[in-house]
């Protein structure tokens, strides 16, 4: 077979695993090298970063976003071509682009308690069981055990079993080295477990979200045109510089791109950004009212 065609048999196969059991674990799916570069490049703000506040963030575990900012070796887990194939596969039912919802890092510290099992969708208060809103990936920096915290997911606690009281069932520590990737739906429950080494358990959590929502972290901005103008036209597009089908996201009625382009702001006229079903609609309805020839 073609890479190509290895590609597409990876994406339908895991794919089918996430969609049957609410998470999946892809071994090497990066060189640690580059996992190991990423982690030099945020030591910094580890380092300066506060621990948080509240019971959910934790407040012995350290998080910060902007990732894409902060190191040039981000593009390489949030543009992973296996894994972005398999997040449009799962979410492209539900709209007609996905959206960058998160990238954010995170230390938990020796002595931090396990965080409340959850599920990420809950952040948005649409119907719960039918239709997935966002894919979740989990990339350690440093190893993940079940005694330093691994991320915990319950198997076949996805889609309409969100609807089902907590299973009685015990979670899966996902044990991965870096270069390893954990992906896991948004309706899966899980939550980080606690840490009962001398050790800083540290990883990355890259989010993908339907392109209509409102994303967990404000993207334009992390991102704002300065910086996005750096970015190939695919990332800055997953950051939002792109309008979701119909005129979602526009900026002065038009793809909100135009940013990019580093042209002196002037007045624009607002052009139509609609799905086919609609565009045919409108079109068919102008048609009528036009005078016979």
């Amino acid at each position: 077979m073609t890479i190509a065609a290895d590609l597409e048999a990876d994406i339908a196969a895991r794919t089918n695993e996430l969609s049957r059991t609410g998470f999946c674990i892809i071994p090497n799916a990066l060189p640690a090298q580059t996992i190991g570069e990423l982690d030099s490049d945020l030591e910094v703000a580890f380092s300066e970063t506060p621990f948080g506040e509240g019971g959910f963030y934790g407040t012995t575990t350290i998080r910060f976003g902007r990732l894409l900012a902060r190191s040039a070796h981000a593009a390489s887990l949030v543009q992973h071509r296996l894994i972005l194939g398999i997040v449009e596969r799962i979410l492209s039912p539900w709209c007609d682009c996905i959206q960058l919802n998160t990238t954010q890092a995170i230390a938990v510290h020796p002595g931090a308690p396990a965080q409340l099992p959850h599920r990420d969708q809950d952040m948005w208060r649409g119907p719960v069981g039918e239709i997935e809103y966002l894919v979740n990936v989990m990339w350690p920096l440093t190893q993940f055990t079940p005694e330093n915290g691994a991320t915990r997911v319950w198997p076949g606690s996805h889609g309409e079993a969100a609807l089902l009281p907590s299973p009685e069932d015990a979670p899966v520590a996902a044990a991965m080295q870096p270069g390893d990737a954990l992906i896991f739906l948004g309706s899966a429950l899980h939550g980080a477990g606690s840490n009962l080494t001398q050790e800083v358990r540290r990883g990355i959590v890259i989010g993908y979200a339907l392109g209509w929502l409102k994303p967990y972290e404000n993207q334009w901005l992390a991102y704002p045109p300065d910086v996005a103008r750096k970015f190939p036209p695919e990332l800055a597009a997953l950051v939002g510089y792109r309008q979701h089908r119909p005129n979602l996201g526009n900026y002065e009625g038009q793809c909100p791109s135009v940013l990019l382009a580093g042209e002196p702001e002037r007045p624009r006229g607002a052009m139509d950004a609609l799905r086919p079903d609609q565009k045919a609609l409108v079109d068919a309805f102008v048609a009528g009212q036009l005078p016979a020839s």
